[in-house]
């Protein structure tokens, strides 16, 4: 069997969005003849752990640890945060208006001292552990995944040593990411990010990126002919709505983190209207919202101000496992776009586990990006404009009037079935092969 070495930050116990991808994807590799070597680290922060995401990790498997040190401590202790709490994902602002004099310092220190993220002094540890490993474990080909980027600067030096195969696979964009902007960066630590992205982008063997807009933006960063090969869902649809019963309310339900870039304002507004409007029979009576994830204090005051806080339950995180059914049992799902320059090419992992629920999408984006794209190609729901209230007014008075009528019908559809993670690693794999031919 051929031999992947993947280099990724996020691994069990992390939980949340980032461990997704290749966790999921890995698991597949074995059956296509290849097996993964993971090598994660250990001992780290994470915003969220899941503990039930151990069972998704390839019996085939091997998984190496080493210790990593995070700045982590040193920002508890400045900020005054308790040791045990956990550092909040994607800049969320849970119960403060604005950030204090402390907060913008630190972002500060991030920005500048740890280029390219709180990673970095992980990569020289991890290219002394796996060079040495690597010269009595051979392996075929390394992928690093990104974001943290530090995973690519591993595999950078790797690929100059060894000369292995490497592909780089973007989550997230590096400096197009939505909050790239706030990072407060000296003209030095701009220029350093951008000559180390360039350098990824233009060494690396295949760039790779989860869709087509982020694709665009990587090769004009200097990248070649960046493959797209999008995220997906894991598991038996049909099994999974056999066993799901679906909520009698009009339950709409959002999955994931609710940053400040996200708080979709036109959406609440022509919620608070409608109930205050009262015009639908039992709107008001049969509405639920239910957002499950971190939620940015933003979002909170956006929802008080609608007048919508009885209508609204915040979970601020469930395993993985009960995601997926809280998914399949919402009359709608909810998806809302970050409001940033980058929007286009944003489209989450968990717009596939939406579309494999069944249940139809209502997302607040551009309606020109990459997710736009994807919900048209499926015919899985309907996306509009962040600042289109009366539209947006009008989705919700046919979905409810829909739900009334009970036709709001879960559907099997062929074309979701493009997307499982075990049709995607078929996909993967195949590039790598062609990516090692093409080598020897």
């Amino acid at each position: 069997m051929n031999r992947v070495l993947i280099i990724t930050y996020y691994w069990p116990p992390s939980g949340g969005s980032g461990v997704q991808r290749w966790l999921k994807m890995s698991k597949y590799f074995p059956g296509n003849g290849w097996q993964p070597v993971i090598y994660t680290a250990d001992g780290a922060e994470y915003p969220v752990e899941d503990l039930s995401l151990e069972k998704d990790v390839a019996p085939e498997a091997e998984v190496l640890r080493h210790k990593i040190i995070e700045p982590y401590s040193f920002y508890k202790k400045f900020l005054g945060i308790k040791k045990d709490e956990k550092i909040k994902a994607g800049f969320i602002n849970e119960g403060k208006k604005k950030s204090s004099w402390k907060e913008n310092v630190s972002v500060w220190l991030r920005g500048n001292l740890f280029i390219p993220d709180a990673r970095c002094w992980w990569i020289k540890p991890s290219v002394r552990f796996l060079k040495k490993y690597l010269e009595t474990n051979p392996v075929d080909a390394i992928i690093s995944t990104g974001p943290p980027h530090s995973m690519h600067l591993i595999a950078k030096e790797l690929h100059k040593k060894f000369n292995i195969p490497w592909i780089a696979d973007f989550r997230d964009p590096w400096t197009d990411i939505d909050f790239f902007s706030e990072l407060k960066l000296t003209k030095r630590s701009l220029k350093k990010h951008h000559k180390l992205q360039y350098q990824v982008l233009t060494e690396a063997n295949k760039v790779v990126t989860v869709g087509w807009d982020w694709a665009k933006g990587l090769e004009n960063h200097g990248a070649k002919d960046v493959a797209v090969i999008t995220n997906g869902y894991d598991f038996n649809i049909e099994e999974k709505l056999r066993k799901v019963e679906l909520s009698s309310d009009f339950t709409m339900s959002h999955v994931g983190i609710v940053g400040a870039a996200r708080n979709a304002v036109r959406f609440w507004e022509a919620l608070g209207e409608l109930v205050k409007e009262n015009t639908l029979e039992d709107f008001s009576k049969s509405l639920k919202i239910r957002l499950i994830g971190q939620v940015d204090n933003s979002v909170i005051e956006t929802i008080k101000k609608n007048d919508l806080e009885s209508y609204v339950e915040i979970i601020p995180y469930i395993p993985h496992e009960e995601v997926i059914v809280e998914q399949s049992s919402s009359q709608v799902l909810l998806l809302f776009i970050n409001n940033s320059p980058n929007a286009k090419g944003i489209m989450t992992g968990k717009i596939f586990e939406y579309m494999a629920s069944g249940r139809p999408i209502f997302a607040i984006g551009p309606t020109d990006g990459d997710t736009a794209i994807i919900l048209d190609k499926t015919k899985s729901g309907v996306i509009i404009d962040f600042e289109d209230k009366n539209e947006i007014k009008n989705v919700i008075i046919d979905l409810f009037n829909k739900y009334k009528e009970n036709q709001l019908i879960t559907k099997k559809n062929e074309i979701v079935e493009n997307y499982s993670r075990r049709s995607l690693a078929k996909e993967y794999v195949n590039l790598i092969k062609k990516i090692v031919e093409t080598r020897q």
